[in-house]
């Protein structure tokens, strides 16, 4: 074979093993952006903390298409706590989601995110959904609503009432329906057959909590007031140490005008259960009620380090500071929301 071919062939062999390493040391083709596997257990957390950036990362979560339901619906508990007109949107969005179970925990949140006048006209369409569960949770989300405030619902809401009074009728050896029932009747102002499915679950269960809360309540409107103030008393007789009989016995007492005396009952209930947001917030309330500012003003300091993501606490501490005129502190609790919620409502107040 003559020289020259030789050369030809060392050649062309160079190029190929050139062309071999390059092509094995290039860069691959860069793929799609993809959400780390813990990023929403990450956001979970970040949210319920109350941590910077908390509403982006929850609104990045609520536009993912690849949650299981279970986790979707996790998100909304976090959800009212972030309010924006975006978040409202994807709430709205999910209220035609293919899962019962995410379209439930989308009125939930819209139920907190919407003040009442402006929640029957997004939950009323859901009192006609083919699904019976998510039709009574749009009826729990619209109850106690005045005719106005529910406008052209107010026919499909008794309606749908009407079906869940029914179901719920079908449910008599469970303690938790009969008293849900109750309730309903109690709003309908049907003492007989609220006292009637009191009776059923205070059967099945004579120390439930909440069977007990909601037969005082009946007392009550039927005017049996010292009934009322027994119920509780014998309760209380039998378990002191519950911090949600003395959470009751408070609001008995706030009820009748004693809000003096309901502080002990509010302050046990808090001593009891120190962590319990709604206890710590109505005693603070009545505290404030009572002139008490700056005891009012520690509580719900004390709510907030426990759960900075708590957004009614945060709103209720800076209408008090503002009233005191504690404006340097407002700016310290106004700076954390938006770091939390640069879109959140109440930013653009100001001070």
């Amino acid at each position: 074979m003559p020289r020259r071919h030789h050369y030809l062939i060392a050649v062309l062999l160079l190029i190929l093993v050139s062309v071999g390493i390059a092509y094995l040391r290039r860069e691959p083709p860069s793929a799609p952006a993809a959400l780390p596997p813990h990023s929403y257990v990450k956001a979970l957390r970040q949210a319920h903390d109350g941590q910077p950036g908390a509403a982006r990362v929850l609104y990045q979560q609520l536009q993912r298409d690849d949650l299981a339901p279970i986790r979707r619906a996790a998100l909304y508990a976090e959800l009212p706590n972030y309010p924006s007109p975006q978040a409202l949107k994807l709430a709205q969005v999910d209220l035609e989601n293919d899962e019962p179970l995410v379209r439930r925990a989308a009125i939930a949140s819209i139920r907190r995110l919407l003040p009442a006048a402006q929640r029957s006209l997004v939950l009323g369409p859901l009192l006609d959904d083919d699904e019976q569960s998510v039709r009574f949770a749009a009826v729990d989300a619209l109850l106690g609503l005045d005719p106005d405030a529910i406008g052209l619902y107010f026919g499909p809401l008794q309606t749908a009432l009407e079906q869940y009074q029914q179901a719920l009728e079908q449910k008599p050896d469970d303690a938790e329906a009969q008293v849900h029932l109750a309730r309903l009747y109690l709003h309908e102002n049907e003492y007989t057959q609220a006292a009637a499915a009191l009776q059923r679950s205070l059967v099945l269960a004579p120390e439930s909590p909440d069977a007990l809360a909601t037969q005082v309540r009946l007392l009550e409107r039927q005017g049996h007031h010292d009934q009322s103030r027994q119920v509780l008393a014998k309760a209380l007789a039998l378990r002191p140490d519950s911090a949600f009989l003395q959470h009751e016995l408070g609001l008995w007492l706030i009820r009748h005008d004693q809000r003096e005396y309901a502080l002990l009952a509010l302050s046990r209930a808090v001593e009891l259960e120190p962590d319990n947001a709604d206890y710590r917030y109505t005693l603070a309330v009545t505290l404030h009620d009572l002139e008490q500012s700056d005891a009012a003003q520690k509580q719900l300091e004390t709510l907030l380090s426990r759960q900075p993501a708590n957004r009614r606490a945060r709103v209720l501490l800076i209408q008090y500071w503002k009233e005191t005129g504690q404006l340097q502190n407002v700016q310290v609790l106004l700076a954390e929301l938006e770091r939390q919620n640069p879109d959140d409502p109440i930013l653009q107040q100001g001070l």
